[in-house]
């Protein structure tokens, strides 16, 4: 196992990967999801865990989550992610929201 991070990167306005699986032979196990709004209004994002760029309804982990102007938004979890699932997102506007994920990758 070892400790990964991925971004800061904005989450764009319409539906982009933020997590891209790296291949076949591990999976990763998100720990924590970091969004901070860079704004001084308040903005809202949606993630999504499927196929890549992918926006589907049911593959919501969060739908239109709110993050009031310049704050925080934090979620620990342990979302185990295989080789086919990717995590995408969009913002209720671009160059607002910065992301950070924290995983874990495992050996399968």
């Amino acid at each position: 196992m070892s400790i990964n991070i991925s971004g800061p990167a904005f989450i764009a306005s319409s539906a982009t990967n933020i997590y891209t699986p790296p291949n076949a032979a591990v999976y990763v196990v998100i720990k924590h999801i970091h969004v901070d709004n860079v704004t001084v209004a308040a903005a809202t994002f949606s993630l999504y865990k499927g196929l890549t760029g992918g926006s589907a309804a049911g593959t919501e982990m969060f739908k239109d989550q709110s993050v009031a102007a310049k704050s925080p938004f934090d979620y620990y979890c342990a979302q185990k992610m295989l080789s086919t699932d990717f995590l995408s997102g969009i913002a209720s506007a671009g160059s607002t929201l910065t992301i950070i994920v924290e995983y874990e990758t495992v050996a399968v």
